[in-house]
């Protein structure tokens, strides 16, 4: 018994459906690797030179440094941790620069 051109619609359109849902979820898999391979290459890299990251602490807070150039990089609220707890000539100067 042949299927109708109804029924022969509705198959073909089940695996498309299917063809696409496949396809997005492989789609997402490659995009998760992807960000976890741009982080494996980047996590804990100096934006400057690209040396790997050291830790140092200042006070309450855990900065990260880079031994080659120097620099010297913050978390997210680490900045106003350190301007809690300390007073003085730092304060003002990055008091400084947010009025600019």
């Amino acid at each position: 018994m042949k299927p109708s051109t109804i029924e022969e619609q509705h198959i073909l359109e089940q695996e498309l459906n299917r063809r696409l849902q496949k396809l997005e979820a492989e789609q997402k898999a490659m995009a998760e690797a992807e960000k976890l391979r741009q982080k494996e290459l980047h996590w804990m890299r100096c934006p400057k030179c690209g040396h790997q990251l050291t830790t140092d602490h200042y006070g309450p807070v855990e900065i990260d440094v880079c031994p080659s150039c120097r620099g010297l990089w913050l978390d997210a609220n680490e900045l106003e941790t350190i301007l809690a707890s300390e007073s003085g000539l730092f304060k003002s100067f990055v008091k400084t620069l947010r009025q600019r």
